[in-house]
């Protein structure tokens, strides 16, 4: 009762409804693209196509699970949020190589718009190399109905602005709505599967495929997971603060404690989404290549069907790109200023050089574990599938997102239903946080 109060709680926060409401409506309007096709692609025999083609392993089913089955239906909304994805990590990657950008970027909220520009000029620029390669490889297998280039520039244009759209939906949701605008796009798009994989789970089991006593492993190994993510997510390290006393007038400030946490997971889904977006481009270049070479299908097959190298380049990539995103979020020499400007200090350790030491330190130690955990979790689903031929059980990347982005989700409706001294639903459902030392 008392966890059904809080989340009533919800709608007496005009600012949280709005929020949630303007979110709801962005998602209905995504999933209306989806069911849009791009017109002259013959697209029944394309779905049959992708489900005998297991040449495409790996690379089908991340790009067919983070536009929500788009891809199979050749909607204008088949790229989703990828471009966008990519584009950010390559001016991520380019601000820290290249000074102009990594000093126009310390110029506050002048340089950040900037840059946002730029990310969205060089997802333009995805989206259309990504369109053009696509539309190459539908007319190579036959799918088109009237080939041609009039068709080739329509179905660039259509696919071209559906990716642009869908940019700007997630703009807009991280601008005035709940969470950031691309994981919950990419979240809408996991969950939007779940019926159907659950479907082909109770299919399986009455044709005979795999066996009730599987399903039900599966779906424990399940459950279990969700747990372990969930309560890793809420582990912090709490680093203790004091303040010196000061004089004032008549007045006395400071002299009291506090502390800063460092969660284990400073970063939350963002890596692996990265880490995904990243290791699609060797397999859609394996792809292209075994298209246009007979010697390279050795590669293509190599890449999209071994599952060993597949796992350990995921694995590393969540690693680099955690402790990427966390230098990109953090910056312990601003944090230890701000704090020695405040008149604070961590017992033990000197102000100023010193503290940005440490405070360096520990985010290297805990962004490791954070690291590890994201890249075990994100594995150990695609292990387990490999065991049980279960649907129900999506790719770990898939899981780790939906979680992680429900987490971030009621993480920021709790922050504003205790602005409003609401009762929180997480402090009432005893999810309490675990401390790492």
């Amino acid at each position: 009762m008392v966890l059904l109060k809080s989340f009533t709680n919800i709608f007496r926060v005009s600012e949280l409804r709005k929020r949630l409401f303007f979110t709801l409506g962005t998602l209905v309007v995504y999933r209306l693209g989806y069911i849009i096709p791009i017109v002259g692609v013959n697209i029944a025999l394309l779905s049959e196509q992708l489900k005998q083609a297991a040449g495409l392993g790996y690379l089908f089913n991340f790009l067919d699970t983070v536009s929500g089955s788009a891809f199979g239906r050749c909607s204008i909304f088949t790229l989703g949020i990828q471009p966008y994805i990519t584009a950010s990590i390559a001016m991520q990657m380019l601000t820290m190589a290249i000074p102009a950008l990594e000093q126009l970027q310390k110029e506050g909220e002048y340089g950040r718009q900037v840059i946002n520009q730029y990310t969205r000029y060089l997802t333009l620029g995805l989206a259309i190399v990504t369109s053009v390669g696509y539309i190459a490889a539908l007319e190579a297998q036959g799918l088109v109905l009237t080939p041609g280039l009039a068709f080739k520039f329509m179905f660039v244009i259509s696919m071209t602005a559906g990716a642009m759209f869908v940019m700007w939906m997630g703009e807009q949701i991280s601008l005035f709505g709940i969470g950031n605008g691309a994981s919950i796009i990419i979240f809408a798009g996991i969950v939007a599967r779940m019926p159907e994989l659950t479907n082909q789970t109770i299919q399986y089991v009455r044709l005979g495929t795999t066996d009730i006593i599987s399903v039900a492993l599966v779906v424990a190994f399940f459950i279990i997971l969700v747990g372990c993510i969930v309560y890793l997510e809420k582990g912090e390290r709490k680093i203790p603060v004091q303040y010196a006393r000061r004089v004032v007038g008549n007045r006395v400030y400071g002299g009291q404690s506090s502390y800063i946490p460092f969660k284990i997971n400073p970063v939350g889904v963002m890596p692996v989404i990265f880490a995904g977006a990243a290791l699609q481009w060797p397999l859609l270049i394996s792809n292209f290549l075994a298209s246009r070479f007979e010697s390279m299908q050795f590669l293509r097959d190599a890449l999209n069907t071994n599952m060993v190298l597949i796992n350990s380049v995921q694995f590393l990539l969540i690693i680099f790109f955690t402790f990427l995103y966390t230098a990109l979020v953090f910056n312990p020499d601003e944090l230890a200023e701000n704090i020695k400007k405040n008149g604070g200090f961590i017992p033990g350790i000197r102000p100023g050089k010193k503290t940005a030491q440490f405070f360096d330190y520990i985010l290297n130690r805990i962004g490791l574990v954070g690291a590890l955990y994201l890249g075990v979790l994100a594995i150990l689903p695609n292990i387990v599938r490999s065991m049980f031929d279960v649907p129900f059980l999506d790719n770990g990347i898939s899981i780790l997102i939906a979680v992680g982005v429900s987490l971030e989700i009621l993480a920021q409706m709790e922050s504003y239903l205790i602005e409003h001294r609401y009762e929180g639903f997480l402090s009432s459902g005893k999810m309490k946080s675990g401390t790492f030392r």
